[in-house]
């Protein structure tokens, strides 16, 4: 899947922000070029789920094992213009359990649509892996 796809794709998972009014999608693509969307589900308690996270349940609930990057795109309800939005720790860590150390993570921000790419292991260079 191109990467353009993907981050159309996780602009427009971007439903739901019930407590915080910060929409977050998120793109997942597989190795063998599937996609899965998510979208940050928030309550007003500790249960909240990231857009990230709902992409990769989705993923690993339909047998998916092998991952090849994940876009992550945030701003406010109506925002042209998105914000710099990278996984939180949480994300991070949850992420590092099921992928390689070659896995990717993208984000699309600002009035030009700049795309900046990380590793797993840039931004979580001593995780917690079995």
């Amino acid at each position: 899947m191109e990467l353009n796809t993907a981050i159309n794709i996780a602009k427009q998972a971007r439903l739901y922000a019930k407590a915080s009014n910060y929409f977050v999608g998120a793109c997942l693509v597989t190795k063998s070029g599937k996609s899965y969307s998510g979208c940050n589900i928030e309550n007003c308690g500790i249960q909240s789920i990231c857009a990230e996270r709902t992409a990769f349940v989705k993923a690993l609930s339909e047998g998916e094992t092998e991952f090849s990057y994940i876009v992550t795109v945030g701003g406010n309800k109506n925002a042209t213009i998105l914000d710099y939005c990278l996984p939180c720790g949480y994300c991070r860590q949850f992420i590092r359990q099921y992928v390689d150390d070659d896995f990717k993570l993208y984000t699309c921000f600002g009035e030009d649509n700049k795309i900046e790419k990380y590793s797993i292991c840039d931004l979580l260079p001593h995780a917690f892996i079995l």
